[in-house]
């Protein structure tokens, strides 16, 4: 390997790679295209290696420039861990962004858990349904409804990305127990007013076809929220078809109940995931929060095989970088 390649240069590499973009790249670093792809060439005349295909605006790793990527990342990585044991009495900040209702509905009730179990931490979150793109360092991770498409990272797809799924929920109908003693078959759901949530992936139709019946016309409130949907669940409006994950604090105190439990078949899906830069998985506030997160939702994550996996997804012409 040519010694003394400028720092400079390699984090013109590893933004680039990361965010499939020159351009997007020299927004991340504060510089202008031309420069990331200056950097870049000077980068690839010095290890005598191609690192990027280039069609018109996009590039693409190369297999050289896929292997230095892996490297580049540990790299970083690992000065980002060497920098936080260091600077482990002040506090490790995570800007997270999510998904309204998994902040409302999960993350929020465990904040006090989630500080005394990582003394040190420090969380910033903010809530919203677009997918951040992890440009000029706003967040550091984002638990997303529904991973984005590999096209959504730019022509590069997800190379740069860890995209960890964050276990199985299950959607089931959920009421208020005034409403559930008239409930005893999935056919005394027609009788009921139906709580509809307009970005649910499952929806009152797939519930009522996995139970061999045709959904009956919409009739019930229409919210774009779980987090509404299951606050007016539990104050008698109707029936809602929600992921007993977001409505734990509802059921364990009772003021939602599963009336048709053991008795009809819900749906099992992948709802929620969490997106970041595989670089900052290294990040000692990451590294805290990975393990609590695991911890809380019963996973078991190892993003080293994580990483492999993607790796071999990517070379067998898959989802680019989507692990799990």
């Amino acid at each position: 390997m040519a010694p003394h390649l400028p720092l400079t240069a390699l984090r013109a590499f590893e933004a680039a790679g990361r965010t499939g973009s020159f351009r997007l790249a020299a927004d991340d670093l504060g510089l202008t295209p031309s420069a990331v792809s200056h950097a870049i060439r000077g980068l690839e005349r010095d290890l005598g290696a191609l690192l990027f295909e280039r069609e018109g605006r996009s590039i693409r790793l190369t297999p050289e420039g896929e292997t230095l990527m892996r490297h580049v990342e540990r790299g970083f990585g690992e000065l980002q861990l060497g920098i936080g044991s260091v600077a482990s009495r002040r506090p490790q900040l995570l800007k997270l962004h999510s998904a309204p209702s998994f902040a409302a509905q999960w993350l929020v009730p465990r904040l006090g858990r989630l500080l005394q179990d990582c003394p040190g931490l420090e969380l910033r979150i903010a809530a919203g349904t677009d997918y951040t793109k992890f440009l000029a360092d706003e967040f550091d991770a984002d638990i997303v409804y529904g991973a984005p498409p590999a096209e959504f990272f730019g022509a590069a797809g997800h190379p740069g990305m860890l995209v960890l799924p964050l276990g199985t929920e299950t959607v089931t109908p959920l009421c208020s127990p005034g409403l559930a003693a008239a409930i005893r078959t999935p056919r005394d759901l027609f009788g009921q007013p139906l709580i509809e949530s307009d970005n649910k992936r499952v929806r009152w139709p797939a519930w009522f076809a996995a139970n061999g019946l045709a959904a009956p016309p919409p009739r019930g409130p229409r919210f774009d929220r779980s987090f509404i949907s299951l606050s007016a669940a539990a104050d008698g409006l109707g029936v809602a078809l929600e992921s007993t994950l977001l409505a734990e604090r509802e059921l364990d105190s009772g003021r939602l109940v599963q009336p048709l439990r053991s008795i009809a078949e819900d749906v099992v899906y992948t709802g929620h995931w969490l997106l970041a830069p595989r670089a900052k998985r290294y990040a000692r506030s990451m590294v805290l929060f990975l393990g609590w997160l695991a911890k809380e939702l019963r996973l078991d994550i190892h993003l080293d095989e994580l990483e492999r996996i993607a790796g071999e997804r990517e070379r067998a012409g898959g989802r680019p970088g989507v692990a799990g």
